[in-house]
């Protein structure tokens, strides 16, 4: 096949896990040759939203935490099965995540915290009569009669008090205000995991971060093909060719603050990755809060070319509500194990689970996840590092008395510390805690409520050589959020521009399991 394609060039514009996917795909599943495959970024560093950076000495950085899940992620798995392990010669990325996950599973035994610092008992999901109907009733309604209803159109109040809504919703990211049939569809496609919500025993971890785990082992196979990386340029701008149909001319460009201009042949593909869940994210640190920043130029080409071609979808359904959108994470780094010990003894997790805990009473909505050590690369084996967030930064602290996004990392500490009771280990907590916020203006953009169309097709109707990939673009009953659905997008991308007659790893339909049915019927009993 490689000679078929030799004079064809494809174009992924954004560096993440998507444009990272569609190239391998291209590579294994169609015989492209690495060369003439092209991955443009703006940022100095592959990855998108997976990253992870840092040092003992600066603090480590990582902005979210992605969920992985066995049963749900069928195509990220079918990829790495082909990614070799930088750690583990004969090993693929996938068989070195399921020996880790194996070796360490994820097991939470203290899911949920209150107000006076106690464990909660979260077996029951505490859903009234009115709770589990509205909840049948939202799974069994067909999305085109939804609309852009939001989670609470559907809800009443009591269901945002139940065990259920602040472990679902910490888990995933969602809050009231979001889409319903976002909602609705992981629901559906996490139904498998609803009866150990609990527990988060569904959660699969990576042996590192996913920056160091997942993406260097995928660049270093296509940098073995000879693909193409152009970082730190800007893709501002798409041409058409004039007619009805979307055929990509040319991309205009921004390298080192000059404007260029890319010619692109008929044959040639252009495959884009619109919209950024991470995109103009700000950093503050142990003295400085982080600043909040307006949309960024991956946002700004959506609404360019969404403007100049029908079926391109509506960007503004997604970046212009950041109110909704954001929401700020922290990553903190210790030079000791004092922390790290407290919590132990607190939660009664085993060491390096990763288990998600949740301070429901917080009024940040605040969570922290510890993970297995080292978590980083560079890590020394003496240093901690773990992460964390708060779903409400636009409110008032319990302990410091100032909006989450108004605080320093210390502040943001010392509220941490006064949830877990810890006071009386402030100050060696605070020896060596290096806190660093994190404010994500767009981190959930892609739960907005939404209209049929608002997310463009993968390949747009009339298209001959463009295509969308990542979270902003329509994959039936998939959900957005999720490593998954960056993946599939990717590789119904490339399979469907080249003609490609090969299969892609069918959706996982739980929902008409009778063992799964049976269960989750009686975990909303419980």
């Amino acid at each position: 096949m490689i000679q078929e394609y030799e004079n064809k060039q494809v174009y992924f514009v954004g560096g993440g896990i998507a444009s990272l996917a569609g190239a391998a795909f291209l590579i294994r599943d169609c015989g492209f040759p690495g060369s003439g495959i092209h991955i443009i970024e703006e940022m100095s560093i592959l990855g998108g939203s997976n990253d992870g950076a840092g040092s003992e000495e600066h603090g480590y950085v990582i902005r979210g935490g992605r969920m992985l899940n066995d049963e749900t992620y069928e195509n990220l798995w079918d990829l790495l099965m082909s990614i070799p392990s930088l750690d583990h010669p004969g090993k693929s990325v996938r068989e070195e995540i399921i020996a880790f996950d194996n070796a360490n599973p994820t097991h939470s035994n203290a899911r949920l915290v209150n107000a006076s610092g106690e464990v909660v008992d979260v077996l029951s999901m505490g859903f009234d009569m009115a709770d589990r109907l509205a909840m049948g009733k939202l799974i069994i309604t067909p999305e085109e009669q939804m609309g852009k209803a939001r989670i609470s159109d559907w809800f009443g109040p009591h269901f945002f008090t139940t065990n259920f809504w602040y472990m679902w919703a910490t888990t995933f990211a969602f809050q009231p205000w979001h889409s319903a049939v976002e909602l609705k569809r992981y629901m559906i496609r996490f139904m498998h995991e609803f009866p150990r919500i609990q527990t988060l025993e569904g959660v699969t971890r990576t042996p590192y971060n996913q920056y160091d785990s997942i993406i260097l082992p995928m660049k270093k196979y296509l940098e073995d093909h000879g693909v193409d990386f152009t970082l730190r340029c800007t893709v501002t701008d798409l041409d058409f060719k004039e007619g009805d149909g979307i055929t990509v001319t040319g991309l205009h460009v921004v390298r080192d603050g000059a404007e260029e201009q890319l010619a692109v042949k008929e044959e040639d593909l252009v495959i884009i990755t619109n919209g950024s869940m991470t995109e103009s994210s700000s950093l503050g640190s142990m003295t400085s809060d982080p600043r909040l920043n307006e949309k960024g130029s991956s946002w700004k080409l959506w609404e360019r070319i969404a403007a100049k071609k029908p079926g391109l979808g509506n960007p503004s359904s997604f970046d212009d509500h950041i109110d909704g959108s954001k929401w700020e994470s922290f990553t903190v780094t210790f030079s000791d194990s004092i922390f790290f010990d407290l919590m132990e003894q607190f939660s009664r997790n085993r060491p390096g689970t990763g288990a998600l805990v949740t301070f429901k009473d917080s009024s940040w909505l605040m969570s922290i996840v510890l993970a297995y050590q080292p978590h980083f690369r560079n890590q020394p084996e003496h240093v901690r590092v773990f992460w964390g967030y708060g779903l409400y930064p636009d409110k008032e602290g319990d302990f410091v008395k100032k909006k989450m996004s108004d605080c320093t990392g210390e502040e943001i500490m010392t509220e941490l510390i006064g949830h877990l009771h810890f006071e009386e280990h402030k100050e060696a907590i605070m020896a060596t805690a290096n806190c660093i916020p994190c404010m994500m203006p767009f981190i959930t953009a892609q739960f907005m409520p939404r209209a049929i169309g608002d997310r463009p097709k993968v390949v747009p109707d009339g298209s001959t050589n463009l295509a969308f990939i990542g979270q902003f673009c329509e994959i039936p009953d998939d959900v957005v959020f999720t490593e998954e659905y960056s993946v599939r997008t990717a590789r119904i991308a490339v399979y469907t521009l080249l003609g490609v007659n090969k299969p892609i790893t069918p959706i996982n339909h739980y929902q008409y399991d009778v063992r799964t049915l049976l269960a989750s019927l009686v975990t909303s009993f419980r």
